[in-house]
């Protein structure tokens, strides 16, 4: 990603919405996801922690939203998360990521 993408800089995302993932991708279960900053919530899934808050913040943010966040997980961050920044490294933005950023009143980013 360049150094001028929104989504370095942003974590709206992270601090919107539940981070369900699929058990095999935890840590505790064989995976990747680290086993401090997710919980098992059933036999099939697992739970970010600080995503199913009134007021969620992935246990993995850092740093300011819309000012200097980022995932300190990204390299074993789990599939939603992933799937969710598919458009991040072009810096293009859709209705999920819209909603996020409007939390924070931060603008819409191009789509």
């Amino acid at each position: 990603m360049s150094t001028d993408n929104p989504c370095l800089r942003c974590g709206a995302c992270c601090a919107s919405f539940r981070v369900d993932f699929a058990r095999e991708e935890w840590a505790g279960a064989g995976g990747f996801v680290p086993e401090a900053l997710a919980e098992p919530i059933n036999a099939t899934l697992c739970r970010m922690r600080g995503t199913d808050h009134a007021q969620p913040r992935c246990a993995a943010l850092v740093g300011r939203v819309g000012e200097a966040a980022h995932c300190a997980i990204h390299e074993w961050r789990p599939s939603p998360c992933r799937e969710f920044g598919l458009r991040a490294p072009m810096g293009i933005g859709d209705e999920a990521c819209d909603r996020a950023r409007r939390r924070f009143g931060l603008a819409s980013l191009p789509e």
